[in-house]
């Protein structure tokens, strides 16, 4: 159910990176809430991956899905 939550909430964030030449893939979801995804495309090695990773996907993904309490990049 929380795996589902989490990718739902990622469609919604989807275009934004796309729009960019990027992407994102869901990796996997930990007993603890902490989320682990991949940056692709252009997302991938750019130099903002980590301030998109933490300020734009995991702010988003804490607002919109209860028990995800951190996001990692894979």
């Amino acid at each position: 159910m929380l795996e589902e939550q989490i990718k739902n909430a990622l469609n919604t964030i989807r275009p934004s990176l796309q729009a960019d030449g990027g992407d994102v893939e869901f990796v996997s979801v930990a007993e603890d809430g902490t989320v682990s995804l991949k940056l692709t495309g252009a997302c991938g090695g750019c130099p903002m991956a980590q301030m998109t990773l933490k300020m734009g996907i995991e702010n988003t993904l804490k607002k919109e899905v209860p028990g995800v309490t951190t996001v990692v990049g894979v």
